[in-house]
């Protein structure tokens, strides 16, 4: 009796086991693809808190930066050339749909944005790459977090459909007394 409902049962227990192995199919994990590296959040871009000197041509200018706080860092900037100021800058780092984004807002005009879309390695050296889809320059800001107390932004884009490059060599300084920090 029991030889017969096993025999009876056969194309149920044939079709379950078909089932079975269809969906056991069906659900293999997908292969494993390298993972994409993590974009850059703003805590990579702390290393900015304090104040940067640099002076180029006679020209004298200063960076400072806030702590991160409140998902933000703020700064400034200003250039003076013979002890008047040429120009000034309020500065931000902030997340926002799409990335990290630096904002300026230069001498009281306009808002730029520029968007972070790059962070590379060259050395021991840190790169950190905005860009604007603005038609103005500059269209490009290159963040180089050099070694030995050393930060260079490059300002870049086109004028007139000519590539123009400005370098800020700058110091980490004390803010106070504006005196070398050296690291």
């Amino acid at each position: 009796m029991l030889v017969l409902t096993l025999f009876q049962d056969a194309p149920r227990l044939a079709i379950a086991t078909c089932c079975l192995a269809v969906a056991c199919a069906i659900a293999q994990p997908a292969p494993v693809s390298p993972a994409a590296p993590a974009a850059p959040t703003l805590d990579a871009l702390g290393w900015l808190h304090g104040c940067w000197q640099g002076k180029v041509n006679l020209r004298d200018f200063r960076e400072e930066w806030l702590p991160l706080r409140g998902e933000m860092m703020v700064g400034v900037s200003q250039t003076v050339l013979e002890g008047k100021t040429l120009d000034f800058e309020y500065l931000r780092l902030e997340p926002r749909p799409g990335g990290i984004f630096y904002v300026a807002v230069p001498s009281g005009k306009k808002e730029t944005v520029f968007r972070l879309v790059g962070k590379t390695a060259d050395g021991g050296d840190e790169i950190f790459t905005f860009e604007s889809t603005a038609d103005e320059f500059p269209q490009r800001l290159i963040y180089r977090r050099g070694t030995e107390g050393w930060l260079y932004a490059h300002v870049e884009g086109t004028i007139n459909g000519e590539e123009r490059k400005v370098i800020y060599p700058m110091r980490r300084v004390d803010c106070r007394s504006g005196e070398l920090i050296r690291n």
